[in-house]
């Protein structure tokens, strides 16, 4: 177990990035619909960059910390990381979440390079453009529903859990 003052900065340091990897994948998404909506071609390179920028330097580290801190804090305390069901259900939401994102560097650098290169035509990678918009909201809806388990925190305890919850004792009458 974490001592207490450790505790408190490592659930700190993951509540920190949980919030700025969700807060990073909402402005991902407004850039996104703003690129495949914009007829200017300005807007169009400056969306498709600063979605390759936002995603690598910002939601990637974001969402690699919100993992670390969450296992630390978990692993840390007395909820344990597969003891109680929706720690491990968040668990897998945040990894899933995190392996999806580090495929999707690869089309939006294609995206950004196509955009500031020879520039994006309105009908042109239109898939590609719309999967990322569909791929962030997905990401979102996840990152959100790992935060209803954070905090409504739902009973239930896993099978190594229930085998590792300390039994009471009842004293003699």
């Amino acid at each position: 177990m974490l001592a207490p003052a450790a505790r408190k900065t490592a659930l700190t340091v993951h509540v920190t990035t949980s919030v700025g990897w969700l807060g990073a994948v909402v402005v991902f998404i407004v850039l996104a619909v703003a690129a495949v909506r914009s007829r200017d071609a300005a807007v169009v390179e400056a969306g498709y960059v600063a979605m390759d920028l936002a995603a690598r330097y910002a939601i990637v580290p974001l969402a690699v910390a919100s993992l670390i801190s969450g296992v630390v804090s978990s692993l840390g305390t007395s909820w344990g990381l597969v003891r109680h069901w929706w720690v491990l259900v968040k668990f897998l939401l945040i990894v899933v979440a995190t392996v999806v994102l580090l495929l999707q560097l690869a089309p939006i650098s294609v995206l950004a390079d196509t955009a500031a290169g020879a520039g994006l035509m309105s009908g042109q990678w239109r898939e590609a453009r719309i999967s990322l918009i569909v791929h962030a909201t997905g990401g979102l809806l996840v990152l959100l529903a790992a935060t209803v388990l954070a905090v409504y925190k739902p009973r239930g305890m896993t099978r190594y859990g229930a085998r590792r919850r300390p039994q009471r004792v009842n004293p003699a009458p």
